[in-house]
This record gives C-alpha cells, structure tokens and sequence, in this order.
C-alpha cells in the first residue's frame, strides 16, 4: 500500500482539530446552551436533506434484489450487535464503561452511503445495488438503530427510552417531511449534490466539539486512560476482521455473483458516521459529560474503515484484472 494511503483525508484532520479546540477552548455554560440549540437545527436539516434526496423509485428497486439487501441488512443490524455483545467480557476488562457503551452504539447504526458506493465502485461491484441497500440501510436505521440501542443499552444505562422517542421527531420527521418535498426541490437537491457533503460534515463537525466540550468540562481526558483508548481501536480493527471475513464466506454459501458479493461486503461492514453522531446527540442527551466517550469508538472506527476498504476494493480490482487476463489468454489459445 502507498505510504499516502496512511495520510489521513481533510475530514478525519478536521475532526481531530474540532477535538483538540474543544479540550483548549470548550463551549461552557450559555454558550453551550445556544450551541446546542444551533445543532438540533443542523441535524434537523441534514435529515431532510436526505429524505430529499431519496428517489421513490430507489425504495420500489429495493424490493427486487431482496436476498442481497437482506443479506446486507443481517449484517447491519444483527451480526454487528451481537458481535458487540460478545466482546463485553473484553470491553468490560479494557475498556471504560462509557467506551463499551459507545463502541456498542457503533454495532447498532446503520451502513455509509456514499463510502460503501465508491468502495463498490473501485472493486469492480454491483454499484446500483450498492446504492439502494446504503440507502435503505440508513431509512430503516432510523427506525431500527434506536430500537436496538434502547433493548440493549439501556439495560447497561446507557440511554432512556426518551431519548429513542425523541428520534421520531428530530430525525425521522425532518426525513419523511424531506421526502414529501422531493417533488418540488428534488432537482435542486440532486444538482447540487455537494450541499449534502457540506451539512454531512459540517453537523458532525458541531456536534463533536459540543460533545467535546461538554467531555472536557466533565474531565474525559482526566479519567480515559490512553491504553483503553488503544483497546478501543484495536476491538474496532477486531470487528472489521471478524465481519468481512464473515461477509465474503457468507455471500460465497448463498451463491452470490462476485458483483453482489462486493457489494455485501462493502455495504454490510461499514457503519455510519453521518447518521451515528446526531443520533448520539439525541440518544444520550442526559449524559451530555459522556458523550465525547460515546462517539470516540465511532470515530476511530470511521477511519479505520476506509484505511481497510481501500485494501480490500483494491484487492478486489487487482483479481479482477487477473481474471479478465486470464481469460484473454484462454480466448488467445
């Protein structure tokens, strides 16, 4: 791998600046009040934004290639919390509480968009498949990301079943509402599609130097020792390596073409960043102090994806480059 594939991207050095301004200058007392008024509406935005963008037609084409969304969605919301579950022995022993719990939320959100696309895209995929289970995989975990979270965390007392309502009204209203109006700013929305990145970033952005800030007032830096934040990482890299594997077999079993088998594995081992931090906000609003913890699991395993699916979608264009020569050379003899 060329060494300027280690080379973070702007977004991964933006988030970490937005880390380090929050623990030297964070966001105190009314401040922070109206910061945190000035989020809600950013993360009610970027929600509409995606309802827009949304095509109809991409939730009817998605009934059609049922076995792979299916398949992806297995992954998504079942595979991914039961293995977190499973490393609460390890999570218990390495981590803090609030890193369990977080790396636990990153198990339940729902697939990327537009990384999971590009993957399958550099692989050689099945990229309108791609499409439609991304997309679907982020509609339905509206709905299913803060069920999963209120079944399983709250019984480790992470999140009220307040905060699971509260997502119908902040997220999955603004998106329905978003959808309604595709009518008439659909194209708008469609032609300037950069917009999305923009308010995708740019949320996440505020959202973690609020959290941030609200975790640095409460002593994050303080009471996070560095070897858990170390393990944190390394029980990411663990859970990459235990679902790609796992996804590749999988869709080999169920007879897949090696097209649909990429867009499994891409589609069904990544987890979203751009839905996960606002829903955090939202989930976790009563313990504003630890959710700088809860989304550093998400952070680092943001990253830690698309250093490993670039790997693979490479590795994946290579054999394809070797197939489609050996078979010229058969053609050949």
């Amino acid at each position: 791998m060329p060494p300027r594939r280690l080379v973070p991207d702007y977004f991964t050095l933006a988030l970490l600046a937005t880390v380090a301004l929050a623990s030297l200058l964070p966001c105190r007392g009314e401040g922070a009040r109206v910061f945190g008024v000035i989020t809600d509406a950013a993360i009610a935005l970027l929600f509409f934004l995606h309802g827009a963008k949304l095509p109809g037609a991409a939730i009817m084409q998605g009934m059609t290639h049922w076995r792979l969304h299916l398949t992806v969605f297995a992954s998504t919301f079942v595979l991914f919390p039961l293995l977190g579950l499973a490393m609460q022995p390890l999570g218990h022993v390495l981590l803090t509480p609030q890193l369990y719990l977080g790396l636990l939320f990153v198990c339940m959100l729902p697939s990327t968009v537009q990384s999971s696309i590009a993957f399958t895209s550099i692989a050689g995929g099945n990229v309108p498949a791609a499409v439609v289970s991304a997309s679907m995989s982020n509609l339905l975990g509206i709905v299913l990301t803060p069920l999963l979270t209120g079944l399983l965390l709250s019984a480790h007392g992470g999140v009220s079943w307040h905060g699971v309502l509260d997502i119908v009204s902040q997220l999955l209203l603004p998106f329905v509402l978003g959808h309604v109006a595709r009518r008439w700013i659909g194209g708008f929305v469609d032609r300037h599609r950069p917009l999305l990145g923009v308010t995708d970033r740019g949320t996440i952005l505020l959202v973690v130097y609020s959290a941030f800030s609200a975790a640095v007032v409460g002593g994050i830096w303080r009471d996070t020792p560095v070897l858990s934040l170390f393990a944190t990482a390394a029980l990411c890299l663990l859970l990459l390596a235990l679902v790609m594997p796992t996804l590749t077999w999988t869709a080999r079993r169920l007879g897949f073409a090696r097209a649909d088998e990429i867009t499994i594995v891409f589609c069904g081992s990544k987890k979203s960043m751009a839905s996960g931090i606002p829903m955090a906000k939202i989930l976790f609003a009563g313990q504003l102090g630890g959710l700088g913890a809860l989304v550093l699991p998400l952070m680092m395993f943001h990253q830690l994806q698309l250093m490993v699916c670039a790997v693979v979608a490479r590795r994946y264009a290579a054999q394809a480059t070797t197939i489609a020569g050996d078979a010229d050379r058969l053609d050949a003899d």
